[in-house]
């Protein structure tokens, strides 16, 4: 699909279909009273009828309406007028694009459909990613690829009569490095350990760099040993795959300014190690390197839109399976930190690579740090698949992150980071132990622990445990969370 913009009277647009926006109980929206008007009550005319609803997602397809240039109008349904979020937004956009897939040229005016607040850039922003997600295919190593998705070839944003485009422009180039960078994430995501392998996200990492000139470097197991990093490659000894830690640097700001670091977790199959996982869902364990995913995404979209800033992206990356050589519960490690820590379970894998990261990232001097990894199931019960959870050791950056989230439909939940939390991690033989009770505030005291390693910056830690992948008839990664990561970096870039 391409996106474009379009002014001009809506009723002389020639376009193959204009889609405007009805609300429930048959309300039309201002766009649609424009149309009804030139049309001579065409529009209210299926609303009495009982065909067209405006009940939320639905559509209907009206045709050759005397006095509208085009072709079609498409009457989606936006529900409760008071009840827009962004959400609905999205839903709109892709009822919109998936009802009029067989067309050529789609323009859509919702100047109307977003919450109360939301301009003409984040319009057309939310526009192009939502019509995007309507695209995402699953199908790339099947024998026989699925029938290309029915949509429309252009999607233009109609901006109003006399309205400045230029806005609206830039949403469009802002939703569009978005979605190039969310997509990039989900297909990583959604590929199978045998194929995802530490070695093929180090390698998928060097093409980014070199298309969007990202300095890259791969470190090799003897190298990450040389640093020091006990845990991490405690958690790698399992597996005959080899670790890599992948360090990445977009150098878009000013030279010498204080980068902001990215760390991913890239656990790129997890079974749990010994205290292995039930078999049922294992084969999902494959997204448990979306975290990695996402930071690769985000450098993928801030070098799209040449975001004046600079970013550090960190990964660790290996798998976490059962073997003579893997971490047996009650082994003590020793991290790059040179803390000790008893691992109670080796399925609390994410925050050993995590913390020996944290410490690397040090050297780079950074502005903020951001953690970002698919860390606990607690979360997920916490909070579902709706909101990430956010942590931080500093309020300013929890806000932006937050801030950044609601902007783009990507929301996190700041949850506490209370002192009283880390006495469940006490070890009566290292420094700390890896878990605290199994069944007490496990998103939480696995914060508390990376709290441990981030001291000496600003620090923040997202649990997409429950937002980056979708389970169901939908299995599938999201992309999640690149768009809060995104926009945030855009704000810091000004």
């Amino acid at each position: 699909m391409e996106f474009s913009t379009k002014s001009g009277e809506l009723a002389a647009l020639r376009v193959d279909c204009i889609a405007v926006g009805l609300h429930a109980q048959g309300e039309l929206t201002a766009a649609a009273r424009a149309l009804d008007v030139a049309c001579g009550g065409e529009l209210r005319a299926a609303v009495k009828s009982g065909e067209a609803t405006g009940q939320r997602g639905s559509t209907v397809m009206l045709r050759a309406l005397k006095g509208i240039a085009s072709a079609r109008v498409l009457l989606v349904g936006l529900g409760k007028r008071g009840e827009a979020t962004d959400r609905a937004f999205g839903e709109a956009v892709r009822a919109a694009v998936r009802a009029t897939g067989a067309l050529r040229t789609l323009a859509i005016d919702c100047n109307d459909w977003a919450p109360q607040g939301r301009d003409a850039r984040w319009r057309a922003a939310q526009l192009v990613i939502s019509a995007r997600e309507a695209a995402v295919r699953t199908d790339e190593l099947k024998s026989r690829r699925d029938p290309e998705p029915r949509l429309p070839a252009q999607v233009a944003i109609v901006v109003g009569a006399r309205a400045d485009e230029s806005p609206a422009a830039r949403g469009i180039a802002h939703g569009r490095a978005i979605a190039n960078g969310a997509d990039f994430a989900r297909r990583l995501g959604n590929l199978p350990g045998n194929v995802c392998t530490p070695t093929f996200l180090a390698a998928e990492a060097r093409a980014l760099g070199r298309a969007f000139g990202i300095t890259t470097q791969i470190l090799l197991p003897r190298q990450i040993e040389a640093l020091r990093m006990g845990s991490f490659l405690s958690v790698a000894r399992g597996s005959d795959e080899p670790a890599r830690l992948i360090v990445l640097k977009y150098d878009g700001g000013r030279r010498g300014a204080a980068p902001i670091a990215l760390v991913g977790k890239g656990i790129t199959f997890d079974s749990g190690g010994v205290s292995i996982k039930p078999a049922a869902a294992m084969d999902e364990m494959k997204y448990d390197m979306c975290g990695a995913a996402a930071v690769l995404g985000t450098l993928r979209a801030a070098a799209e839109l040449k975001l004046r800033v600079n970013v550090v992206g960190v990964i660790p990356a290996c798998e976490n399976l059962p073997s003579g050589r893997a971490n047996k519960p009650g082994d003590i490690v020793t991290s790059m930190s040179g803390q000790t820590i008893e691992v109670l379970n080796t399925d609390a894998e994410g925050r050993l690579i995590l913390c020996d990261a944290l410490t690397y990232v040090g050297r780079f001097k950074p502005a903020a740090v951001i953690d970002i990894a698919t860390l606990t199931g607690a979360c997920v019960t916490a909070l579902g698949n709706v909101n990430s959870g956010l942590f931080a050791n500093d309020d300013e950056l929890a806000q932006q992150l937050a801030a950044a989230g609601r902007r783009h439909g990507d929301p996190a939940w700041r949850l506490p980071l209370d002192d009283d939390y880390q006495e469940q991690l006490k070890s009566n033989f290292a420094d700390m132990a890896n878990i605290g009770s199994p069944a007490n505030a496990g998103a939480i005291t696995a914060a508390c622990f990376l709290s441990r390693y981030a001291k000496d910056y600003r620090w923040a830690h997202l649990d997409i445990a429950g937002t980056a992948w979708r389970t169901g008839a939908a299995k599938g990664a999201t992309g999640r969370p690149v768009p809060l990561l995104t926009e945030f970096l855009a704000e810091r870039a000004g």
